[in-house]
């Protein structure tokens, strides 16, 4: 039996206590208590969710299997016996994890240092820039670095349960529990959590033309000149000007543009490799596999078999549904 803490603080997000559920169903599936279930913090009694919610809990014990952190709503400084409590168990228990703004929490006991972690996009900019030691890698679902597993935001949290159950007991009860769950089996930890335009968001017209620009001619080579010219600047004042409103690269902008383009060209299923790599710029096949094992962390093969098997799954309803 392996003993699974939750540590929640006033302000916590109801949604990452989706994460219960899965351990409950994996309880049921296996017909024993494989997971033991305990809600924590510091200093035990009731707490309240954001949303008001009150749950009672234990005060700070023994260090779990398996320790998950819950973030909230906006991340805020922990207490120095909290700060501790997390330090500890990233050398005594086998796994610790940060879902949501979790992450902060792991990030101010020291466990990301030299790590690679993600967070909710809304705050992944602020984790990095407040922690500047970390790889804070913003487009990922969860990720795992050794023992520490950190993840998105929100429905993230089921993803990165069923993947720590993945680990413990096999993919078959992981697909179980999430056709039971009525979710797909997990989504990859390198699938994105949401659309490259949706990040950039540049605030000037200009930038935005030429992001429209791009996306509309993602088979062009799509220099700087050429975008810069789309947006009526000079190249150098397009790079600086687009580094400002974006964070990021005009290269790495296209790169990120195509690769959204090039996974929905799979997920349609209608086209070879070769086609989805000529008609989204990348030019051969061995590219753009390099930027998607960059970016989702699986090549475009992998991807594609894994959104057949979700096509091929049925949905299972849970009894009086």
């Amino acid at each position: 039996m392996r003993q699974i803490g939750f540590i929640m603080e006033d302000g916590f997000q109801v949604m990452g206590m989706a994460a219960l559920t899965a351990f409950e169903f994996a309880n049921a599936d296996l017909g024993h208590e494989a997971y033991r279930l305990s809600v924590m913090s510091e200093r035990g009694g009731t707490i309240r969710s954001s949303l008001g919610i009150g749950i009672e809990t234990q005060a700070l014990g023994d260090f779990p299997d398996t320790l998950m952190v819950i973030g909230e709503m906006v991340p805020r400084p922990i207490t120095p016996a909290l700060r501790n409590y997390i330090a500890a168990a990233g050398l005594e228990s086998r796994r610790v994890a940060g879902v949501c703004t979790g992450a902060f929490l792991l990030a101010e006991a020291g466990l990301l240092d030299g790590r690679t972690a993600t967070t909710h996009w809304i705050h992944a900019r602020t984790l990095q820039e407040r922690f500047p030691s970390i790889k804070v890698d913003e487009d990922r679902i969860f990720v795992v670095d050794g023992n520490i597993w950190t993840s998105a935001g929100m429905s993230s949290a089921i993803d990165l349960t069923l993947a720590l159950i993945e680990d413990d007991h096999g993919v078959e009860l992981a697909r179980a529990i999430a056709r039971k769950m009525v979710v797909y089996h997990r989504r990859p930890g390198g699938q994105s959590q949401f659309s490259a335009l949706l990040e950039l968001e540049p605030r000037s017209d200009r930038v935005r033309r030429a992001l429209v620009h791009a996306k509309e001619h993602l088979r062009n080579p799509l220099t700087v000149e050429e975008l810069a010219e789309a947006a009526s600047l000079s190249a150098r004042q397009f790079s600086r000007i687009f580094r400002e409103e974006t964070g990021q690269s005009p290269a790495k902008a296209v790169e990120r543009l195509r690769l959204e383009a090039a996974k929905i060209m799979l997920e349609e299923g209608r086209h070879s490799m070769d086609v989805v790599a000529r008609d989204t710029g990348f030019a051969d096949r061995d590219r753009m596999r390099r930027a998607f094992l960059r970016f989702f962390g699986q090549p475009p093969q992998s991807l594609r078999r894994s959104l057949r098997l979700i096509e091929g799954e049925e949905e299972v309803l849970l009894p009086g549904r």
